[in-house]
């Protein structure tokens, strides 16, 4: 019997206790938001950024070697990435894992 290969990425129950750590995208205040037609895409759901860090650190590849049929671009995964760490989303999760198994 085949296993689907995200499967081992992130379960539903580890999904459950992370995305609340999510950090959410600051506006601009004042600023419109308006996408033209043809002018990028929307943003990547949360789940599949997520699973895309713990892809590159379970296995160790380079960004650029992220599969594109799964993930899409891996400049965009990378970029939240960054964002996440800058807004301490990473620390978050480490603390939240030492406080369950304290």
């Amino acid at each position: 019997m085949s296993k689907r290969v995200d499967s081992w990425l992130v379960t539903d129950e580890f999904w459950q206790r992370v995305e609340p750590l999510i950090p959410q995208r600051a506006l601009v205040p004042d600023k419109q938001y308006v996408r033209k037609p043809g002018a990028g895409r929307p943003a990547k759901p949360a789940r599949q950024v997520f699973e895309a860090i713990v892809f590159v650190l379970r296995t160790g590849c380079q960004w650029k070697a992220l599969p594109a049929e799964r993930f899409g671009s891996a400049s965009a995964i990378h970029k939240r990435f960054l964002e996440w760490e800058k807004a301490g989303f990473f620390e978050a999760v480490w603390k939240a894992g030492l406080a369950e198994y304290d």
